[in-house]
């Protein structure tokens, strides 16, 4: 049975907790089969749990991009963190610089068009 928190959740929610339970369990089998890659002597067997553990990263990604899809904050900080330069924990900070620095002016924030 799913761990549900709350009692008769409409079925957005219902789906949202079925594909962050995917989405955890995608992580964890990724970090499984990494151990188990990590752990063999035979380059055999490390090859098919490597590719394995591939195949669940694929998976981990289908159920982020389903989120982003469907929640704007999941996009939001998605867009933010992903493909990112710099330091990680200081992007959240510049994205909320760049934000007010275009909020006091007039603009819609598409720079010079000449």
């Amino acid at each position: 049975m799913p761990e549900y928190h709350e009692e008769d959740l409409p079925e957005e929610a219902v789906d949202y907790h079925r594909i962050i339970k995917s989405l955890i369990e995608e992580l964890e089998a990724v970090d499984w089969y990494n151990q188990r890659a990590a752990a063999t002597d035979d380059p055999t067997v490390q090859g098919i749990v490597e590719h394995n553990r591939d195949e669940e990263i694929e998976h981990a990604c289908m159920a982020l991009e389903w989120l982003r899809r469907r929640y704007p904050a999941w996009n939001e900080n998605l867009e933010t963190f992903l493909f990112s330069e710099g330091d990680i924990t200081e992007l959240e900070e510049e994205e909320g610089e760049e934000n007010e620095n275009s909020e006091g002016s007039s603009s819609l924030g598409l720079g010079d068009l000449k």
